[in-house]
């Protein structure tokens, strides 16, 4: 899903998120006004006391001068660092839920709608792109506001000398605070979009190097991969480089758009003292008043170029969170004991390409049904169709004469064990690894389910037994050795329904007849459902369909 937001919408999606925390953001910006107040009044009151020195006006002590502007400066640090403090801890606050809900949202969204996604540029959203938001809700929903409190406070204090004088700061204001910052982001609109996007395909691209670099070096595809990456860093350098230009006429722009204000202010003040329309007090004041509080709005102007970055990585994670599931989760139905399955006319397939048509099964209940056929005939998207990863198109698969449409997904998950062709192991121990099919298993349960799988001997045969780790990906472990560790994880799983995809295609002759054997022996009480392409493995099911062109025959 690719949607396009406008920047308006987009912040309007990130701000409704600071609801819980507007305390935090109101104290953030009464701190932020009220530093910024503090900052513009010490050259204020400064000039005051040059005022006071040459005799020009005579309102204040000199010595309360000094007092104010001690206080002043102590005030302006301890309240510049509260205002970070809260801006921070908002943001850092909002991009932990925000985390927590792209990781819900790749729950819902698995596997259907991830398969076939990069994984390096999912990783780059899950990563950078939640980590660059930081800059909006640190540096930009505040500083917006302090800048427009700001502006409002200081030009009636300008305008309160003369309306004139109020007016000419307000457009100043204006120019510095939001044309620029307009003109800008207009100038650099497709530019962080663009750099965010080859920022997640270089990264896809490192980490596919990365899996295959045995198959690289094998068929001496070193060099030509790294001439790829280097191609696609040049790209990216190409991106970057244009954003920092962009920021560069920004500051350029913004810089001299306020020596020019500030120069106006002064030839306003001179004409209007002239005219003795303002006080030589005034006048001064209004025009050192004026410059010293460009800062907030300064603030609003660096932000044309970069947050064309922050816009680009926001809608890329809406995106994701937006992303429709291919099914549903189910909830609040009543739970459902098996007692077998059936698939009824059942047409399925991917976009235009049809992978099942009218293909029905009885699955009756505690047999081993075996179903072959040639790659691409269905077999695994039969066994995908009952798991509910997808939704049949015609026909419909019912568990217990219940469709799986109406029942919990919890249920159904609790009810069917899965054991797929690649098995994925994460970066931990081999019993950690084996316990995610039952965290509450005891270490006897998760070894009788080794044995079962005939894994068991191997794994103690190492030297750390069941806490030997598997390294990333499960690196460390042959195909063979995965594929029994899957296996075992069915066992302990203890489900009813036991899915079973191609579950000796890694396996020699003879740990192909040590696992079929456990297979027969573990019916009594199961029901399987085994694929494979294998007739040796056919040898334990109870009954055995083919597969063709998507039917059953």
């Amino acid at each position: 899903m690719d949607k396009k937001r406008s920047n308006p919408a987009l912040c309007m999606r990130l701000i409704r998120l600071v609801r819980p925390l507007a305390g935090f953001m109101v104290l953030a910006v009464c701190m932020g006004v009220a530093g910024n107040l503090c900052a513009v009044f010490i050259p204020v009151l400064g000039t005051r006391g040059v005022l006071e020195v040459l005799g020009a006006v005579r309102i204040w002590d000199l010595k309360w001068i000094f007092v104010l502007l001690i206080l002043l400066a102590a005030s302006r640090g301890f309240l510049r660092y509260g205002e970070q403090t809260c801006n921070h801890f908002i943001a850092f606050k909002l991009l932990a839920l925000i985390r927590d809900k792209v990781f819900k949202a790749l729950r819902r969204l698995c596997p259907a709608k991830l398969e076939g996604k990069e994984k390096g540029n999912l990783i780059s959203v899950i990563t950078s792109d939640i980590e660059l938001l930081e800059v909006f809700y640190a540096h930009t929903i505040s500083p917006i506001l302090i800048a427009f409190f700001m502006s409002l406070i200081m030009c009636l204090f300008i305008g309160h000398y003369h309306p004139g004088l109020g007016i000419f700061a307000a457009g100043a204001y204006l120019v510095v605070g939001v044309v620029i910052p307009v003109l800008i982001s207009g100038m650099s609109r497709d530019y962080g979009a663009l750099f965010r996007k080859q920022t997640g395909e270089l990264s896809s691209y490192v980490l596919d190097s990365l899996r295959g670099l045995e198959e690289n070096i094998q068929y001496r595809m070193e060099e030509k991969r790294l001439e790829e990456m280097d191609d696609r860093a040049d790209a990216l350098s190409v991106q970057e480089s244009r954003l920092k230009k962009t920021a560069g006429r920004n500051t350029a722009l913004t810089n001299t758009a306020v020596l020019a204000l500030d120069l106006g202010m002064l030839f306003l003040a001179a004409a209007l003292y002239m005219r003795h329309a303002v006080s030589f007090e005034g006048a001064v004041t209004a025009a050192v008043a004026l410059m010293s509080s460009f800062g907030p709005v300064i603030a609003l102007a660096n932000l044309g170029s970069t947050l064309q970055q922050t816009f680009a990585a926001g809608n890329r994670v809406m995106d994701l969170l937006d992303e429709e599931p291919a099914t549903e989760e189910i909830a609040g139905q009543p739970e459902t004991d098996f007692d077998g399955a059936k698939a009824e006319h059942i047409t399925f397939g991917y976009g235009e390409d049809i992978i099942l048509s009218d293909f029905s099964v009885e699955i009756p209940k505690n047999r081993i049904i075996g179903i072959k056929g040639r790659s691409g005939s269905g077999k695994s998207t039969f066994l995908k169709l009952m798991m509910r990863f997808w939704e049949t198109q015609k026909g419909r698969i019912l568990i217990s004469d219940r469709n799986i449409n109406g029942i919990n997904t919890g249920n159904l998950r609790q009810m069917e064990s899965f054991v797929t062709q690649e098995t994925h192991l994460f970066h931990d121990s081999i019993e950690n690894n084996i316990r995610i099919a039952k965290l509450d298993a005891t270490r006897e349960e998760i070894e009788k389910a080794c044995r079962m799988a005939s894994i068991h001997e191997f794994i103690c045969s190492l030297p750390k037994g069941y806490d030997t780790p598997v390294g990333e990906l499960g690196d460390t472990l042959s195909g063979g050795e995965k594929q029994r560790i899957a296996l075992a994880r069915s066992f302990l799983h203890d489900a009813p329904l036991i899915l079973l995809d191609e579950p000796t295609s890694n396996l020699d002759s003879l740990n192909e007849g040590a696992v079929l054997k456990a297979l027969d022996e573990e019916k009594e009480g199961k029901t399987m459902i085994l694929v494979s392409h294998r007739e040796s493995t056919m040898g334990i099911a109870d009954q055995v369909y083919a597969v063709e062109n998507g039917r059953m025959s």
